[in-house]
């Protein structure tokens, strides 16, 4: 073989490891990219999650606040229908104390 052509197969050797070494540093790029991009879809996937649960939070508990308001609201009813009950019997629960203790 000439020099020449020993020359030109060294040289096309390594053109061939430079391209492979350009090939193998570019993969790495891209792995690297997509690693950074899927972390970044990661956080911010996962900071829309907690966005969303402290809304679906904050809504529960403002239907609690109104619930309970509610049953407050409905207890005190009851109570004061309940002691308008009591207040209108008062006079014949002492009527029927003052005659018991009259017949004694």
């Amino acid at each position: 073989m000439s020099f020449e052509a020993i020359q030109k197969v060294t040289e096309a050797e390594q053109a061939a490891r430079d391209r492979k070494a350009g090939a193998a540093d570019e993969a790495k790029r891209i792995v690297a990219e997509a690693e950074r991009a899927a972390k970044q879809r990661v956080a911010d996937t996962r900071a829309q999650a907690e966005e969303t649960v402290k809304a679906m939070l904050a809504e529960a508990e403002a239907r609690a606040g109104e619930r309970s308001a509610q049953a407050l609201a409905d207890n005190a009813a009851q109570c004061e229908a309940l002691k308008q009950a009591a207040r209108s019997r008062l006079d014949q629960a002492a009527d029927l104390i003052v005659g018991r203790v009259g017949n004694s």
